[in-house]
């Protein structure tokens, strides 16, 4: 899809959105295929549903449709090869598609009779497995890409032929019967953790997020942002990082937030002087970042409190600091930018009025409001998920009813198309999930967890700063082609133990890999959403991708800093009480904070006039000072931005306290 203007092509989002996310390079079907599809999307959606309100279906029964659903789906929607979206599906995919119903099927048909058989399966209970295997990774090709394939396919080959391979790495060997039986019929692989959550909560926060969208509370935010803050310094793309950080908790899809929020941010970066590769790369890191914001995180949170065993609330506020320290970075980073540049806000007459928008929507809170109390009065993210659909669905018919648009019929016929996109949304996170789900029934089934967890701790000699560079950069790598959920699975299963062998937090050790399997999505030479925020701006993809990746340093830092003092994550030791736990974390809060201000100066070459060299580098210094821990490291680094700002302000010919130097 392209747009033709008068002197030249724009490249529309969707094309954009295509390019970089290959959950939206999608057939484009009409006739009785896409009558289909929208059949099995929408009793999909309503399966889901029903199980959120009356309660789930015991373990297969639950799991297996939710994935016979998806994989079915993928072999109608998505070619098996990228750039033939068409709009005709070939025969082969129509007897794959057939083929994922069928391996569901005999879970749900079979279901008593293999339950009573566990451990002495049937031949025919391997074909079916083997079958399903087979679909699992095609299917996953073709929505998640060929990474996360080739790397499960790896795993297969090493639970196959184990006695080959070296050191602690060597076991006997499995039969491809014990393999596929156990990675398809049980629930340790295909449809084991992973799988159960996409099934239960992580559908419904996508169906949330769709609904959200329909009812028009996301306009409704990039609004309140662009008004409260577009006409500060650097205001636009302050408002991008707010209403990107909103929207993309919701939506935890870094590409795709980029796309939709930056469709409308960026052009606005662009026309007050930020430079393209700037406006993409803000854009890119804010959205990026939206998956690290309380109260709705990415899918692999969700993923986290079953692996930790913790709820829900407790993961959210663990992660409350961090998130607060990634975004205080970007938006520290864009206002020196700012002032460096001279780049001011948009005129008023140009803002819309935020007092008046909250004044007459306020009730657009309700779907947001509605999962965090449900999340902090201890309901399950499934049901505060259900109880935040039916607010959106509300504000939704009020927005409709003051419009004047109240046709029933007409209603009707959107609320079931929303169930419909809710459906195509997931297919992606549940075939992450089932693909990654044979990585970690080969840890499982062999016991790779618990010896590569020993084998990165004596690679890196037992110490810990290693082990988290060797976890840190395994999970950036791993990033780079694999999904943020699917490389959580994989890291909680194999990095997370190494650390928390060493004494780690578990909550920490999880965050911690969390977080760098994230900002792959803004780490060069493959930053995604980079890359994306750079075919809208119509900028440089690699320098876009350099820019987002400074614009996000605390994200690269902080991990290792709750890691080493974890009352930044609420991690208090045994005994603490509440008072001094409050005091402890709001000091090393304050300090953090500090710390990335002075990052942000050092990196921008901006404080109160431009930096010389060797202010940013101390100024780096005393930054890296209050970010780690310490009343010595804490003092230091506070006498270093003093110092330099009083310099500064002598140098701008002013006494210290005076306004700044936009120059």
């Amino acid at each position: 899809m392209r747009k033709k203007t008068n002197n030249h092509t724009d490249i529309l989002p969707t094309d954009i959105l295509e390019q970089f996310d290959r959950e939206s390079a999608q057939r484009r079907l009409h006739g009785p295929v896409a009558k289909a599809v929208f059949c099995i999307a929408l009793a999909w959606s309503l399966f889901q549903l029903y199980t959120a309100f009356f309660g789930t279906f015991p373990s297969t029964l639950q799991r297996a449709p939710h994935v016979g659903a998806a994989v079915t789906l993928i072999f109608l929607l998505y070619p098996a090869r990228r750039g033939r979206h068409g709009s005709s599906v070939p025969w082969y995919d129509y007897c794959l598609a057939l083929c994922s119903a069928g391996v569901c099927l005999y879970h749900v048909i079979f279901y008593e009779e293999l339950y009573l058989r566990s451990g002495m399966y049937s031949n025919t209970d391997a074909a079916v497995s083997v079958v399903a295997v087979l679909l699992v990774l095609e299917s996953a090709r073709r929505v998640v890409g060929p990474a996360i394939v080739l790397l499960a396919v790896f795993f297969l080959v090493y639970a196959c032929f184990g006695s080959l391979f070296p050191g602690f790495l060597a076991h006997r060997g499995l039969s491809i019967k014990r393999i596929a039986t156990f990675e398809w019929i049980g629930t340790e692989g295909i449809l084991g953790t992973p799988v159960y959550v996409s099934s239960t909560f992580i559908f419904l926060f996508l169906l949330f997020a769709v609904f959200l969208k329909r009812s028009g509370v996301g306009d409704w935010m990039t609004g309140l942002a662009m008004g409260a803050c577009g006409g500060a310094v650097g205001g636009p793309a302050k408002a991008a990082v707010i209403a990107s950080a909103l929207q993309g908790t919701i939506s935890g899809s870094s590409v795709a937030n980029t796309v939709g929020t930056g469709s409308v941010t960026i052009p606005i970066m662009k026309s007050v002087g930020y430079r393209n590769e700037f406006a993409g790369a803000v854009e890119a890191a804010a959205s990026t970042g939206g998956q690290l914001m309380p109260p709705v995180m990415g899918a692999a949170a969700f993923i986290m409190t079953e692996y930790i065993g913790c709820s829900y609330g407790t993961v959210a506020l663990a992660a409350c600091i961090p998130a607060l320290l990634y975004f205080v970075g970007i938006f520290t980073n864009i206002h020196f930018e700012a002032l460096k540049h001279g780049l001011h806000g948009l005129p008023k007459e140009q803002l819309p009025d935020w007092r008046h928008l909250l004044r007459a929507n306020w009730y657009m809170v309700s779907p947001a409001a509605a999962v965090v109390v449900m999340l902090s009065i201890g309901y399950t993210p499934m049901r505060a998920a259900l109880f935040g659909i039916f607010a959106a669905v509300a504000v939704w018919i009020v927005e409709l009813a003051r419009a004047r648009k109240t046709a029933i019929g007409s209603f009707l016929m959107q609320f079931i198309a929303a169930l419909e996109e809710g459906a195509r949304s997931a297919v992606g996170v549940a075939a992450a999930c089932a693909c990654a789900g044979i990585i970690v029934g080969v840890v499982t089934l062999t016991g790779l967890g618990l010896k590569t967890a020993g084998g990165i701790v004596g690679l890196a000699g037992g110490l810990l700063i290693p082990t988290m560079l060797l976890t840190a950069l395994c999970s950036l790598l791993l990033g780079m082609g694999v999904p943020t959920t699917a490389n959580y699975i994989i890291q909680a299963a194999v990095s997370a133990p190494a650390m928390i062998q060493l004494g780690v937090e578990p909550i920490a050790a999880h965050l911690f890999v969390f977080y760098f399997g994230i900002v792959a999505d803004i780490t060069p030479p493959v930053a995604l959403a980079a890359f994306a925020g750079a075919g809208i701006a119509g900028g440089n993809p690699l320098k876009t991708g350099f820019e987002a990746f400074r614009l996000g340093i605390a994200a690269y830092l902080v991990p290792f800093v709750f890691v080493m003092n974890p009352v930044l994550v609420t991690a208090h030791p045994a005994g603490t009480g509440t008072e001094p736990a409050i005091l402890t974390t709001i000091t090393a809060t304050v300090t953090a904070v500090a710390g990335i201000v002075c990052l942000a100066t050092s990196l921008t070459g901006y404080f109160r006039v431009r930096c010389l060299p060797w202010e940013r580098i101390l100024l780096a210094a005393g930054g890296i000072l209050l970010i780690d821990p310490g009343i010595v490291t804490d003092m230091a680094g506070l006498a270093v931005p003093g110092a330099i700002f009083i310099l500064q302000g002598r140098r701008a010919g002013r006494p210290a306290g005076a306004g700044e130097d936009t120059r």
